[in-house]
Formats: C-alpha cells, structure tokens, sequence
C-alpha cells in the first residue's frame, strides 16, 4: 500500500468520525408540545364521552407518624359513577380508628362526590383549560413501563384537588399515566401542604387511577399518609355503532 492510499484512508476515516461524533451530539429534535397537548386534551375528552357509567372497588388506607406499614385506619368501598349523575360510595367494610374514618376518609368521600357532581368535575380535568402544561426538554421517558412526555403543570385556579406538579402522559396516545405534586390549595386551615401522586392504567383506550397517595403534615396532627387502591372495574361504554 503506497504512503499516499494510506493518508486518503486516514483522511476518510477521520471524516467518518467526526460525522459520528456530530450526530451523537445533536440533541433529537424537541416534539411539538402544543400537537401533544392537543392529543391530551382530546384523550379526556374521549374518556368522558365514551364512559357512562362503572363500578369498582376501592381500598383506603390512613397512616400516621413515621408508621407505613399498619394502617390506623382502612375504608373498602364500592364506587359507582354514572354520567350526567356523579359518583355515590357503597360502604363494604370499615376498622380502625372510628375517629380517623369519621373525620378522615369519610369527609374524602364527600370531598369526591362533590368534585365529581357535574358542573364541578371538568373543572379537574387534567386538560389546558384547567392548567398551564409546559413540556419538559428531552423526549420521551420511562414510567410505569410507558414511554412518557412528562408536563409541568401549574392550575389557573387553586383548589385541594388542583396538582401543581408533574404530569406524564402515554407517548403514543396522550392519556394519563402518572400525576404527582403537592394541591394548589391546602384542604383544611389545620393540615399543611399535601404532596399528591396518582398512577393510571389504561383500560379499554381509557386511562382509570389505579394507585392514590397524599402526605400531608401538620403541628396539630404530625404526619398523615393517606393511600387509595382501585380495582376490579366494570365499565360501560357507549356503542360504537
């Protein structure tokens, strides 16, 4: 091999490497939040369309202290929406504290049948009339085994069921995955702020919570930690004919 083959080797395969290096270090090009948004808003919408009614069961669970392991106080229920109607809970079982579930999760209850009364719950939808979204640099990323564009999200109106936090949503579909921050609004004058996370599933094109917690400290009471399992859902959906 003459001198000069062996420098136009050298030279190609240095062009070779710095091509690569370029293309390592190009960051991807950022998706377009507001197509993204836009498929978000339209999941929710799809959702409340498409669901008249269902059934499922819930467990809720109050802890206290630096205890997350014995629940003082649990709370199974049978919840049923029906649409144009809300939300009304079946009490299936109750122990623990009689205080807690008096003043704690019964009061929960209420709190969400009132949230769900319509009129009162597209204003929780997790949609940009209710929020500010600004999605976070880099693509997608992993949660609960979904590939994620996760939001920041800030409410334009402040309420204990309000998160401002973050927000991931199913890459491919804009239905909800995970929420997670702290309620733009205290839910009493006597707890402190409450840091809230909520993880869904998707269930027949549908996204439903699967898995609830929410922290709240104060002077009064200490650490309160509530959390809330769903399962077996029975949905009814409207035809598609």
């Amino acid at each position: 091999m003459t001198n000069g083959l062996r420098c136009r080797i050298k030279r190609v395969a240095l062009a070779g490497s710095v091509l690569l290096c370029l293309w390592s270090t190009t960051p991807a090009q950022q998706p377009d939040a507001a197509a993204i948004i836009r498929t978000v808003d339209a999941a929710v919408a799809y959702r409340f369309e498409n669901i008249l009614g269902f059934t499922d069961i819930e467990h809720y669970a109050v802890y206290r202290g630096s205890d997350d392991t014995h629940p003082a106080a649990e709370m199974i229920v049978q919840d049923t929406y029906r649409k144009g109607v809300g939300k009304t809970y079946t009490v299936l079982s109750e122990s623990g504290s009689g205080i807690l579930i008096r003043f704690g999760l019964k009061p929960l209850l209420e709190n969400e049948k009132t949230i769900n009364i319509p009129g009162n719950v597209e204003k929780s939808w997790f949609t940009s009339a209710n929020y500010e979204m600004k999605l976070k640099p880099g693509g997608p990323e992993m949660r609960n085994g979904r590939d994620c564009y996760a939001f920041l999200v800030t409410p334009k109106a402040k309420a204990p069921n309000l998160i401002d936090g973050t927000m991931w949503v199913d890459a491919r579909d804009g239905t909800l995955v995970q929420i997670e921050g702290v309620a733009s609004e205290n839910p009493s004058a006597f707890s402190g702020t409450t840091h809230m996370m909520r993880q869904y599933a998707n269930i027949n094109g549908i996204s439903m919570a699967m898995h609830a917690r929410a922290e709240s400290s104060s002077f009064l009471f200490g650490r309160t930690v509530v959390t809330i399992d769903y399962s077996n859902y029975n949905l009814q959906l409207k035809s598609s004919k």
